[in-house]
């Protein structure tokens, strides 16, 4: 970023953004003025002192978080570890990456058991379409083998300093407490957003936006 004249500059993320934005701000810090999530990434964990007891809502959220990933969970398991297996046979049939790919639109979306109340068909299309023409689903899977190298773990002293902004929404996966948010970033801003999911840029993008503007702005 700073060699693209970039210096300073915001960082945002959701979904995989989130971790990269976040080791960004952790190992640049004088180069991010601000951080804006709307995801926490599932391997996150602050640095806890030794026989540092948790409060009763974080551990209410692990345990949510253990059960979602139960129902929920097994694309990710297969993505980090054996993402080829899938690949293949996705990129084999344009009926098994639909049904891959929408399922996960349908699930994590605030749709209101409609999926079409958030996304068009010709949406849908582009989006799958896209993988198919580039045949780039195992590379979408294998980030998630190379994340489990790197998980969202802080050491001791790791921290995100600078000013983080985070808007909340309502039908995102499993997202932690404020308070165990704060054990790991500086969180100055918080928006509990009254709709959308975890594709809140596609589902939402208006008060994504804002939220966005009203974070940076506070900061100026």
């Amino acid at each position: 970023m700073v060699e693209l004249g970039y210096d300073p500059y915001g960082a945002q993320g959701g979904d995989i953004g989130a971790g990269v934005s976040t080791w960004l701000s952790l190992k640049y810090p004088s180069n991010v003025i601000g951080l804006h999530l709307n995801f926490i990434s599932g391997s996150y964990k602050p640095y806890l002192k030794e026989n540092e007891k948790l409060s009763d809502e974080v551990l209410a959220f692990q345990k949510f978080g253990a059960d979602w990933s139960a129902r929920e969970g097994g694309y990710s398991h297969l993505h980090a570890t054996k993402p080829l297996t899938a690949a293949y046979g996705l990129n084999d049939s344009p009926t098994g990456l639909c049904a891959w790919i929408i399922e996960k639109f349908n699930s994590w979306s605030d749709n209101k058991g409609n999926i079409e109340n958030i996304f068009t068909k010709d949406e849908l299309l582009a989006n799958i379409t896209l993988y198919w023409l580039t045949e780039t689903i195992h590379s979408s899977m294998r980030i998630y083998n190379e994340n489990s190298k790197k998980p969202v773990a802080f050491k001791e002293n790791e921290f995100v300093k600078i000013p983080v902004g985070f808007a909340k929404f309502p039908k995102e996966l499993p997202t932690p407490p404020r308070s165990y948010i704060e054990k790991g970033f500086n969180i100055q801003h918080w928006t509990e957003m009254p709709e959308g999911g975890h594709f809140a840029a596609a589902e939402q993008p208006q008060l994504l936006a804002k939220d966005l503007q009203d974070f940076f702005s506070f900061l100026n």
